[in-house]
């Protein structure tokens, strides 16, 4: 029921009249916007006080998606080295989120904040009316790496207290 249900919204399965005794299947989305949302990759989440996690989450108020991505950076390197997300929202808004996941990995956090999103939403071939679902996705990816940054300057900023500390001992 779910299944239909989805398809349905999505636009899959429907057919349009034509001359002939065969009908004309209808796909209102592209097939990497099904493919991400029927196959979402990255799906999950990381404990969000691991000091090596960075959290982005994000929502648009008025369609009522949310999005919550996250990093895991090795701290040596500053290289992504896995990512995960969940997602409430629309088709559109879960593939966004899930291919932001996939561009992500393996590369310089300092990197992930060059995708913009008009190149997830053209890749996707998003239509108009959805391009705030790989806005979010944009944001969301820059606010897990403003998180991830801010823990280790409070990592940091600790760590150099407990060294004060232990001088003045």
């Amino acid at each position: 029921m779910l299944r239909y249900g989805c398809n349905r919204f999505l636009g899959l399965g429907q057919r349009t009249p034509q001359t002939g005794a065969q009908g004309v299947l209808v796909r209102l989305y592209h097939e990497r916007v099904v493919d991400h949302y029927n196959n979402p990759r990255n799906v999950g989440s990381f404990d969000k006080n691991d000091p090596s996690v960075g959290t982005g989450l994000v929502g648009a108020p008025a369609c009522g998606d949310v999005m919550k991505l996250q990093i895991k950076v090795d701290e040596k390197t500053g290289q992504i080295t896995d990512a995960c997300f969940k997602t409430f929202g629309c088709g559109s808004a879960i593939a966004s989120s899930s291919v932001a996941t996939e561009w992500i990995k393996g590369r310089q956090k300092e990197e992930v904040l060059t995708i913009k999103n008009t190149e997830i939403a053209k890749h996707l071939s998003l239509p108009p009316v959805k391009l705030h679902c790989s806005m979010l996705a944009e944001d969301a990816i820059k606010a897990a790496v403003k998180d991830y940054e801010a823990k280790r300057v409070k990592a940091g900023t600790s760590g150099k207290a407990k060294e004060d500390e232990a001088a003045h001992a």
